[in-house]
């Protein structure tokens, strides 16, 4: 996949190694009960291309707080992609016009699974509040991932 680079866009990038492999932390990124545990709750989540679901965040302005997202690429145990959409034009700051791809990529590394997570999308100077919220949103959320997935990982093992 080629994709032209636009100067006057950001992506935000945390990359991290877990000490599990693919198939738990994939059940961990496909599992709408398990995104709630880790992220926020999705409505209408399915692991299909094409499945539109949402999750709901603090409204702002003329926006209602509602992320709507479309799943683009499946690739079972490797890669998830999904856009991300929320705000609204009226807005400025939280709660701008945000038409963004998250995308969760899993591969192979000497101590377990390196997950790459890839937010891109954000234009600057009109997103730049999303992204700085979201550049330390991010890292929490992937901490959380990690715990939720610890958890899924040792309650395998108990069964």
């Amino acid at each position: 996949m080629n994709h032209a680079v636009n100067p006057d866009t950001q992506a935000i990038v945390v990359d991290d190694v877990f000490p599990h492999a693919p198939a738990v932390i994939w059940k961990a990124l496909t599992s709408g009960e398990l995104i709630g545990r880790w992220l926020m709750a999705p409505t209408g989540f399915e692991p299909a291309v094409g499945s539109h679901f949402t999750f709901q965040t603090k409204p702002a302005g003329e926006w209602d707080g509602t992320i709507h997202c479309e799943v683009l690429e499946v690739v079972p145990n490797e890669r998830l992609s999904y856009a991300w959409k929320g705000g609204h034009e009226g807005n400025d700051g939280y709660g701008s016009k945000l038409e963004t791809v998250v995308t969760f990529t899993l591969s192979t590394a000497e101590t377990g699974t390196r997950l790459r997570l890839t937010h891109s999308g954000f234009v600057l100077p009109k997103n730049d509040t999303a992204y700085r919220n979201m550049s330390e949103g991010w890292k929490k959320v992937v901490k959380n991932l990690d715990r939720v997935v610890a958890e899924e990982a040792s309650s395998q093992r108990l069964h």
